[in-house]
């Protein structure tokens, strides 16, 4: 599911750090030697370059690719190097700091409420607050207006079962809850966002499934009827990341391309968050909604070193 490609022989963590160094010397960046190294190695390898090359030149990796690189690789890179909690906290702080609160940014919030295990959101959550100097919830309360603040503090704040245990008359019964709150416009009722915030993954799958079935259309396609507003947009985006993430992420990276110009930044999060997740999915769900290949839609809209790290997380060589 992951398109991370790590050689069958890894150099040691010392290795790998010493060729970062070498990497950063002299006039200008080998920019080829930093995308072969830290474009290969997983969350855990990454972690000990980081910890090893502190120990060895008592310098921080992240702080020397900063003033090294440039432009949307090196924001690439970075996000790429840090420890998975201390990404996304950062992506969150950045969004609810934006001026905009669009759904283009509070989307970030979702993702890493929904799209991720219980114990990555309790890290995330924990790093929060040793970097930004208050909880998660609180900025969402001071950046967020309601009623889609009620939404996003419902959802950082639920630590959901994580195995896969389902009960189909729980899911009838919610199904039920679920569609009189779409009929009478409800959306953010506490039933209904009690259901969404607080059962598995598997559990609201179920429901959803059921709710398709007894009803004859997705939840998420009932949901039209309930207007294009940022709750409502917010909403489709927890169904979505809940029940088939990698639709979800196929859909940013064609909306980040789409059009004049590229979003870089979204386009960035959706390879960096998930290339060692369930970027094959994205890539075939890609295809299926687009008729056309993730890949070369990469391709035709970054250029450089960027384009060739993101590349590289897709799996191509490069």
């Amino acid at each position: 599911m992951a398109t991370l490609r790590i050689p069958d022989v890894v150099p040691s963590p010392a290795e790998d750090a010493e060729t970062l160094m070498k990497s950063f010397k002299g006039l200008g960046t080998n920019e080829k030697s930093v995308i072969s190294v830290l474009g290969h190695r997983n969350a855990s390898q990454r972690k000990k370059i980081r910890e090893t090359y502190q120990q060895l030149y008592n310098r921080s990796l992240v702080d020397d690719i900063f003033s090294e690189l440039s432009g949307d690789f090196k924001k690439a890179v970075v996000l790429w190097t840090y420890e998975p909690s201390e990404r996304d906290a950062r992506l969150a702080n950045e969004a609810l700091k934006s001026k905009k609160k669009t759904i283009t940014q509070l989307q970030v919030i979702v993702e890493i409420a929904c799209a991720s295990s219980p114990d990555h959101l309790v890290a995330v959550r924990q790093t929060y607050r040793g970097l930004f100097n208050c909880s998660l919830e609180e900025d969402i309360a001071a950046n967020v207006p309601m009623p889609v603040q009620k939404v996003l503090i419902g959802l950082v704040s639920s630590y959901r079962y994580d195995k896969e245990l389902v009960d189909p008359s729980i899911a009838n019964k919610e199904s039920a809850i679920l569609r009189e709150t779409i009929r009478t416009k409800q959306l953010d009722s506490d039933n209904f966002l009690l259901i969404l915030s607080t059962r598995n993954v598997h559990q609201l799958r179920t429901t959803f499934e059921c709710y398709k079935q007894n009803y004859g259309f997705s939840i998420d396609q009932d949901m039209k009827s309930c207007g294009k507003g940022l709750l409502e947009s917010i909403l489709k985006v927890v169904i979505w990341c809940i029940d088939s993430p990698e639709k979800h992420f196929a859909e940013v990276v064609r909306a980040s391309i789409v059009g004049i110009g590229t979003d870089e930044n979204s386009l960035t999060r959706a390879i960096v968050t998930r290339a060692e997740v369930d970027m094959m999915k994205v890539r075939g769900e890609y295809f299926i909604a687009n008729k056309s290949n993730l890949d070369s839609a990469v391709i035709g809209d970054t250029s450089g070193d960027y384009m060739k790290f993101l590349m590289t997380l897709l799996g191509a060589k490069v």
